[in-house]
């Protein structure tokens, strides 16, 4: 799929931007004035945290996806590997009580040649395991976003004869399937499937899952600048790419509705501009509403009591604030690839050094800071 490429071609992208740069890419101190306290690291010497979830106890579970581990960070900093298997896509995480829930996956995209495979695992305080909620069984039978169109719509015949071969014209959505980010909420999980690009429900206790929502296509029209530092024909200049919305996590929101932050399905980094969005989804009726567009390479969403939206920015500044009357974005915790972000009463947290820099140890980091007013 294409979104399996985007984000590989992401992953090169920041190794690109991360080799022409100093090594240890440590969340950034306080502006020079001091007006903003600079991170605290909770954890460092990760491999790609790209999912996190905070519980009351202090501790932070971490998913080092790469690796196909679950770490949880003690309150004083302590690590200790949850859960391991290397043959699973380990990603997010949420708690309610003492049991952890884990989306986790196999033979997403093209790159991926197992068969296709996905389900949340839970875990309780006494180690028992349950796996349930077939999500790749759901995305096989009903292909969620199967009727959606992505790529050009009438692009003449010479143009599209110009474009590299990996660039595909138009094509409908097809089979695939990748949970991605959860949120538990009472008896329902909600999944974040970046694969299918759809919101999935799962029942705790029947294990049934179902398609609550298909995000709709994520539109760009090219300007001649694009065209050329992404090497592509002129002539696609003013014509409009229906790009692929990857879902990349969900959050209940105080409202009732849920909050998804989602990826636009092309190039991750700035090339394009900040092309992500949030959309809400009413769970009841699977209506979708666009809350806030231009938002650079969401990869994680949480909310405060009053609705206000937090957003993981993976190429961009770190943790952006999304006002819930204006939609105004704020950076309130700066870092570097930062992956994920979980609110707990008034502080933050959140993972940044998320992808690893060529040919070094691994540094993704958990920080966490206040936040401000």
């Amino acid at each position: 799929m294409e979104k399996q490429r985007a984000f590989l071609a992401a992953v090169a992208a920041a190794a690109l931007l991360l080799s022409a740069s100093p090594a240890g890419h440590a969340a950034p101190a306080g502006d020079a004035k001091g007006s903003q306290p600079a991170p605290v690291v909770l954890a460092k010497g990760l491999l790609s945290p790209l999912h996190l979830s905070d519980g009351q106890d202090g501790s932070v579970l971490v998913s080092e996806e790469f690796a196909g581990r679950l770490t949880k960070i003690a309150r004083d900093g302590s690590k200790s590997v949850v859960y391991r298997d290397a043959a699973w896509d380990v990603a997010g995480t949420d708690r309610r009580g003492r049991t952890i829930y884990i989306a986790e996956s196999q033979g997403a995209g093209p790159m991926d040649p197992r068969p296709l495979a996905g389900h949340i695992r839970s875990i309780d305080a006494d180690g028992k395991q349950r796996t349930f909620g077939d999500l790749a069984a759901l995305e096989t039978k009903h292909n969620a976003d199967g009727g959606t169109s992505f790529g050009f719509k009438n692009l003449p015949a010479a143009c599209a004869a110009k474009l590299p071969k990996d660039v595909p014209i138009s094509y409908k959505g097809q089979i695939d399937s990748h949970p991605y980010g959860i949120d538990v909420y009472g008896s329902t999980i909600y999944v974040a499937d970046a694969g299918a690009n759809s919101i999935v429900s799962v029942d705790v206790k029947s294990g049934e899952a179902e398609t609550v929502a298909v995000l709709p296509a994520r539109p760009h029209t090219f300007t001649a600048a694009e065209a050329a530092a992404l090497k592509l024909p002129g002539c696609i200049v003013g014509h409009t790419y229906r790009f692929e919305p990857v879902p990349t996590d969900v959050k209940r929101g105080p409202d009732g509705w849920l909050y998804v932050s989602v990826l636009p399905g092309g190039p991750e980094d700035p090339a394009l501009g900040a092309r992500g969005a949030v959309y809400k989804i009413n769970p009841d009726n699977g209506r979708v509403k666009l809350f806030a567009d231009d938002v650079m390479s969401p990869t994680g969403v949480d909310m405060d009591d009053d609705g206000h939206v937090y957003v993981a920015s993976l190429f961009g500044k770190g943790v952006l604030r999304l006002s819930a009357h204006s939609g105004k974005q704020t950076v309130v915790l700066p870092g570097v690839l930062t992956a994920d972000v979980d609110i707990r009463g008034e502080t933050v947290y959140a993972t940044v050094n998320s992808l690893p820099t060529p040919n070094a140890a691994p540094d993704g980091r958990v920080v966490k800071m206040p936040l401000d007013d």
